[in-house]
C-alpha cells in the first residue's frame, strides 16, 4: 500500500509543479512579456490568467504606472554663465514594452538614466538661452515646454512616454546671490519708476481733459445765461412798451411808486426840490400834465 502511495504523490507533485511553472497572472498595473531565449514570443498580454512553456519560456512583468524619478542639486549655466543648482523630477511611464525590455533589458535603473540624461540636455539647452533674471521671472513650465515634445519623440524610441518635467527649485550658489538679488531689486525699483511715471503721465492729461470740459460746460452756461437774460429782459421790456401804450399815465404811476421803494428808506437823507418831477404823485395822486 505505502508502496502505492508514493508514486502518486510523486506524480501530483510533479504536475502542481508543472501547472505551477507553466502559469502566470497578469494584473492590471502590469504589462508583461513572454520571452524566449531573450526574444519576445509575445507582449499583448490582458490582465489575468495566462500560459507558458515551462522552463523554456521565461515572463517579463513591468509596472505600467506612472513612474517618478528625481534629481537632486543638479548645475547648469545661464546665459550669463551664473551657475544655478536645480531640483527637478520627471514623471514617465512604459508605453510600448518590447521596446521597452529592447532598449533597457527592462532595468528601471537604465531607463531613469537615458531619460535623466535626455532632460538634462534639454534643461541645459534652455537655460542657456536665458539670463538668470528671465529665469527666475518667467514661468517654469515654459522652460520645460521647449524640450518636452522633443524629448518625448526620443525617449519614444526606447518605449517610453514623458509625462511631466517639473523644477522644483533653484538656488544660486551662495557668493553670487546677494549680489544678483540686488541687481534684480534694483531693475525691479525701475520699472516701478516707470510704471508710477506713466501713471502720473496718465493722471495730468485726465486732469487736463477734465479742466478743459469744465471750462467749456461753464462758458456754455454763462453764454446760456446770458441768452436767457437778454430774453427775458426783451420780453419785460416788450411787457412793460405794452402796459405804457394802453395806460400811459398808470404806468408813469406805477414806475414811480417803485422809484420811491427803491430811493426812499428810513434813515435817507434826499436833498432835492419838493417841487420837482420825482414827488409829483406825492403831492398829488392825479397831477397835471
Amino acid at each position: 500500500m505505502g508502496s502505492r502511495i508514493l508514486p502518486i504523490l510523486i506524480l501530483l507533485l510533479a504536475g502542481l509543479l508543472l501547472i505551477s511553472t507553466s502559469c502566470f497572472v497578469v494584473r492590471e498595473q502590469e504589462m508583461a512579456l513572454r520571452v524566449q531565449l531573450s526574444r519576445i514570443v509575445r507582449s499583448d498580454y490582458a490582465p489575468g490568467l495566462h500560459f507558458k512553456i515551462p522552463f523554456v519560456e521565461d515572463v517579463v512583468k513591468f509596472d505600467r504606472r506612472v513612474l517618478t524619478v528625481n534629481y537632486n542639486s543638479e548645475k547648469f549655466l545661464t546665459r550669463e554663465s551664473q551657475a544655478l543648482n536645480i531640483d527637478y523630477y520627471i514623471k514617465w511611464r512604459i508605453r510600448d514594452a518590447s521596446r521597452y525590455f529592447q532598449a533597457t533589458g527592462g532595468d528601471e535603473k537604465n531607463a531613469g538614466s537615458l531619460l535623466g540624461e535626455r532632460i538634462q540636455y534639454g534643461i541645459k539647452n534652455a537655460l542657456a538661452r536665458r539670463t538668470l533674471s528671465e529665469i527666475v521671472t518667467s514661468d517654469r513650465q515654459e522652460v520645460t515646454g521647449e524640450f518636452m515634445a522633443e524629448a518625448g519623440k526620443s525617449m519614444a524610441g526606447i518605449g517610453v512616454e514623458i509625462v511631466d518635467v517639473r523644477l522644483q527649485r533653484i538656488d544660486l550658489q551662495e557668493d553670487v546671490a546677494s549680489s544678483v538679488y540686488e541687481s534684480m531689486k534694483r531693475g525691479f525699483e525701475s520699472i516701478a519708476r516707470t510704471e508710477r511715471g506713466e501713471g502720473e503721465k496718465e493722471k495730468n492729461i485726465l486732469m487736463a481733459e477734465a479742466d478743459r470740459k469744465r471750462t467749456e460746460l461753464i462758458a456754455k452756461a454763462l453764454a446760456d445765461a446770458q441768452r436767457i437774460r437778454g430774453e427775458g429782459d426783451a420780453t419785460a421790456a416788450a411787457i412793460y412798451a405794452q402796459a405804457y401804450n394802453r395806460n400811459p399815465e398808470f404806468y408813469a404811476f406805477w414806475r414811480s411808486l417803485q422809484a420811491y421803494r427803491t430811493a426812499l428808506g428810513k434813515d435817507d437823507v434826499m436833498v432835492i426840490s419838493p417841487d420837482s418831477e420825482f414827488f409829483r404823485y406825492l403831492q398829488s395822486p392825479t397831477p397835471k400834465r
